[in-house]
């Protein structure tokens, strides 16, 4: 791997992940906002300008250093990130328990709407003439592919993830708060999952149908 291509792949997917863990953030902030909760709100959180949400290692240093080591492998690895956690407080929620599941779901959702935002892109600079090569094109495969990846993920019903707060959303009462004493270990079994390559097995289904919808906009 030479460095030239290490810069062109970093200058590829820069916008793509930067706006889709960024967005991600701002919309849990908006959807919060909706249902009685303006903490992100009052401290500016809940804006498109990604520098309110970078993490200096969630959103840029653990997505160079996969990039980094897929591309030293030479294989396809898995490329993701986590930006500065929009702070909401779910005891202002209207319906702190009910409402929990619109504003963990705002997250992932706004990553399958860039991905067929960039599907759309796709399609547009493919019917202009552009080649597969083309930078743009790429950019737009690379788009689709990390919100695709960051849907799925922020999906998995492992607190403290989206999925794990839709979980305990949907649990009657006694069994949501004990499926939340998980949320300590929570990111030390994501962990393992990564290690073991188990996560990318758990992550299939929820591939297939992010997948399955951006194909109807092709």
């Amino acid at each position: 791997m030479g460095f030239d291509s290490l810069i062109q792949t970093i200058t590829v997917y820069a916008l793509p992940v930067l706006f889709g863990i960024t967005l991600h953030e701002a919309a849990h902030g908006y959807v919060a906002r909706m249902f009685g909760d303006p903490t992100a709100w009052q401290l500016g959180r809940v804006t498109l300008n990604p520098i309110k949400h970078i993490d200096p290692i969630g959103t840029i240093a653990v997505p160079l250093f996969l990039l980094f080591t897929t591309k030293m492998m030479g294989g396809a690895g898995m490329l993701f990130g986590w930006a500065k956690p929009v702070p909401v407080d779910w005891g202002r929620l209207r319906h702190p328990k009910r409402d929990m599941l619109w504003v963990a779901l705002a997250g992932p959702g706004s990553n399958l709407v860039m991905a067929i935002l960039w599907t759309l892109s796709l399609k547009l600079f493919i019917s202009s003439g552009m080649s597969p090569t083309d930078f743009w094109v790429q950019m737009a495969f690379a788009g689709i592919n990390v919100n695709l990846v960051l849907m799925a993920l922020n999906l998995l019903p492992l607190p403290p993830l989206d999925g794990g707060r839709v979980v305990f959303s949907l649990l009657p009462d006694r069994m949501a708060w004990q499926y939340q004493r998980i949320e300590p270990y929570g990111m030390l079994i994501l962990i393992v999952l990564m290690l073991t390559g188990a996560l990318w097995v758990l992550l299939q289904p929820l591939l297939l149908f992010g997948q399955g919808i951006v194909r109807l906009f092709l």
